[in-house]
């Protein structure tokens, strides 16, 4: 991503003034709205970051290779385990659930479960 990108990316939204936590001379934390170029820079690295990971995703379940709960935790940033201690269930479990094939099969009771985690209805849960 080049540097314009990054900046327009997290840029102010809406005339609102994005802001960060910074600390300052007592060691406190406060919302700083003009943050340094060098923490402006590493937060949209980090943002473009998370971009991709969704878009690697996105194409790894239209490619077939994973089911759509793939795509709708890395949307969410959230990893099996997190997920799996959200829904009550083992990892083992959730990282079955990523193969479109098994994922297809599962019970309505279950694809709730999963939306409800992922804040997202049943039916999107099911596309990407």
């Amino acid at each position: 991503m080049e540097p314009d990108e990054i900046f327009r990316s997290i840029a102010d939204v809406d005339g609102l003034k994005r802001g960060q936590y910074t600390p300052n001379n007592q060691g406190k934390y406060i919302l700083d709205t003009n943050p340094s170029w060098p923490e402006t820079v590493v937060n949209g690295l980090y943002v473009s970051d998370i971009r991709a990971r969704i878009e690697e995703a996105r194409r790894a379940v239209l490619a077939g290779q994973k089911s759509p709960l793939y795509y709708h935790m890395a949307r969410r940033q959230m990893n099996t385990a997190i997920l799996a201690k959200t829904v009550g269930m083992t990892v083992f479990r959730v990282k079955r659930h990523l193969r479109p094939e098994i994922f297809s099969k599962l019970k309505p009771s279950i694809l709730d479960r999963y939306a409800h985690a992922l804040v997202v209805s049943q039916e999107e849960l099911k596309s990407v």
